[in-house]
């Protein structure tokens, strides 16, 4: 059984079904509406749920009235000022999409991009969004893994993006996360819902550090290891924690390793030292990877690429 972290439901609106996504704006929806009211339409088509589809919206004298919540003009321009938030709307208003988390004393919140949002933890997004989407930046990972087939081993949850990328070939993903919020804020996102109804998805709560070691040696096919930064999760980068991603690959299985932006000093020294501690931790064939921002290598034996065995 995979253990999952419990979720609060915000407030539902009436009519609400039990378990939906209350309705969820960005700037992008907001500033339709002030123009849709502006021009004295009685009515807008907009998505309430990031981009996922598109509904209409009443207007009227007061504003927008959405899921059953009236949005004054002036709740909707302070929406159409916060470019780097999600909101829900629930029976109290709109409020930012977001979780505070006591496990690792870490603010999560959801981030609008051009497709489906980001995670942004403590400061940092957690998807590269500059010039590209959560969602090709995903895809550009899985690419570089080879899709791999068989059982396949995702080190961070998040979103859950990379867990579904990868089950589109996978048997089975086994996806792994420190943080319950994490979970929680997956829960709120429209985009993430199929990670919590797939059969082919195995959620885990728990430190990759620790729980990758209780793994049986040669489990997985392929690694997707994609950590948040260095200042957050340290232990994450360490020639231990490779040691034993390198003992759970089968023979010739394929690791693909993020570490940022290749042009960047920080994220080119960092790729050296990543890339010296997975010879040093027994894989082979260690090579950059610019198109997905990472390193790539295989685990001895075999022929090296566990997309196409």
């Amino acid at each position: 059984m995979a253990h999952m972290g419990k979720t609060t439901n915000p407030a539902r609106l009436p009519g609400q079904p039990a378990g939906g996504h209350p309705p969820l704006l960005t700037h992008r929806e907001a500033r339709a509406l002030l123009a849709a009211l502006t021009s004295g339409a009685s009515a807008a088509t907009v998505s309430l749920d990031l981009g996922r589809s598109e509904a209409s919206v009443a207007l009227g004298d007061g504003g927008a009235v959405v899921g059953g919540a009236v949005l004054s003009r002036s709740a909707l321009a302070d929406i159409a000022g916060e470019r780097n938030k999600c909101f829900e709307i629930v029976a109290g208003g709109a409020r930012a999409v977001s979780v505070f988390s006591p496990t690792t004393g870490w603010v999560r919140s959801l981030m609008p991009t051009d497709d489906a949002p980001t995670t942004v933890v403590a400061g940092f997004p957690m998807h590269r969004i500059r010039g590209v989407t959560p969602l090709t930046d995903t895809a550009a990972k899985v690419r570089a893994l080879g899709r791999p087939r068989g059982r396949v081993l995702d080190t961070a949850t998040g979103l859950g993006y990379s867990a579904l990328e990868l089950a589109k070939t996978a048997a089975e993903v086994v996806t792994l996360e420190l943080d319950p919020a994490a979970l929680e804020l997956a829960r709120r996102n429209p985009w993430s819902a199929a990670l919590f109804a797939s059969d082919r998805v195995r959620v885990i709560v728990g430190d990759a550090a620790r729980l990758v070691a209780t793994f049986e040696s040669s489990s997985f096919a392929a690694v997707l290891h994609d950590p948040p930064t260095v200042q957050l999760a340290g232990d994450l980068y360490s020639a231990a924690f490779y040691r034993q991603l390198r003992r759970v690959l089968k023979p010739g299985g394929r690791l693909f390793h993020y570490v940022g932006d290749p042009t960047g000093r920080a994220s080119a020294s960092l790729s050296r030292g990543v890339s010296r501690r997975l010879g040093e931790a027994g894989f082979r064939n260690v090579r950059a990877a610019p198109s997905a921002f990472g390193v790539t290598a295989s685990a001895a034996g075999g022929r090296g690429f566990a997309g196409r065995r």
